[in-house]
């Protein structure tokens, strides 16, 4: 039949060289070739363009104007072109929290799904959600596992604090993060982190925040932290606020495990199991 094909005679955009040719319909069609070859050329410059084209031309001058525009592509003819949906090579934004469902909207479909049909029955929907504080896991916060710092790389325990033990950006001796852990008068600083009794390291690792005195500018009370605790509190838990420049500084210090209360299933474990009762 005459429209089984969509038919580009003379393309030429960027490295192309008057290119024609037919494309099948109906099938699946792959475009391969070496870096510069002119896949991209001929698919989203040409092919893609002219679509968007022709679908904008369909609306109003008025409503055109807030439409994404698309020129001619530099080709004679493009025939039997249809309405193209384009997944384009850039990147999708998100964080931690972004999923396939999330990024399609599809989840508040499936969230609305369980709780209709789970049992026992659960009427608000957002039970379901990861995102949402009365379902999501309270140990990883619905994140599914748990990131966090891993010791092996951000401590040598070959030295002491004044000969620069920790090895996160910003903590060199003399730098403000180091003076929060070597001016609080917890520990001895020409100490050997190896040398450091099990309340030591806890105390320089795994402590949670506590209001202290603080010697680095006298009268002023400030907060201290373990390393793990001011790690997660100002890399991970604000991960979509920093630049990627700055995620790339603490990534060799990140380690990451499935949360072992939830299993990777980002909700609550009572929700998880009448979501899994609903699908039986």
């Amino acid at each position: 039949m005459e429209h089984e094909n969509i038919e580009i005679v003379g393309a030429r955009a960027n490295n192309l060289k008057n290119i024609s040719l037919k494309i099948p319909k109906k099938k699946i069609t792959i475009f391969t070739g070496v870096s510069g070859s002119g896949k991209s050329s001929i698919v989203f410059e040409t092919i893609a363009q002219e679509a968007g084209r022709q679908l904008n031309e369909t609306f109003s001058k008025f409503i055109q104007i807030y439409l994404p525009k698309h020129g001619h592509p530099d080709v004679d003819a493009i025939e039997n072109l249809s309405l193209a949906i384009t997944v384009d090579q850039k990147r999708i934004g998100g964080n931690s929290r972004s999923t396939l469902g999330t990024i399609t909207d599809i989840n508040p479909l499936i969230r609305l799904l369980f709780s209709r049909i789970g049992q026992p029955h659960i009427g608000p929907s957002n039970y379901f959600s990861f995102n949402d504080p009365n379902g999501m896991c309270k140990t990883c916060e619905g994140i599914g596992r748990k990131v966090t710092l891993d010791l092996d790389k951000a401590l040598d325990k070959e030295k002491s604090l004044n000969e620069g033990a920790i090895l996160l950006p910003g903590y060199k001796p003399g730098n403000w993060q180091w003076k929060m852990y070597a001016s609080t008068g917890f520990f001895d600083c020409d100490k050997k982190i190896k040398d450091y009794s099990k309340e030591e390291y806890d105390k320089l690792v795994y402590c949670k925040p506590v209001k202290i005195n603080s010697a680095i500018v006298e009268g002023m009370n400030t907060t201290y932290a373990g390393l793990v605790e001011r790690f997660i509190g100002q890399n991970v838990k604000t991960e979509f606020e920093k630049s990627e420049a700055s995620k790339k500084k603490i990534e060799p210090f990140v380690t990451e495990k499935q949360c072992h209360d939830c299993g990777g299933n980002d909700i609550t474990k009572v929700f998880y199991r009448r979501r899994s009762w609903a699908v039986q």
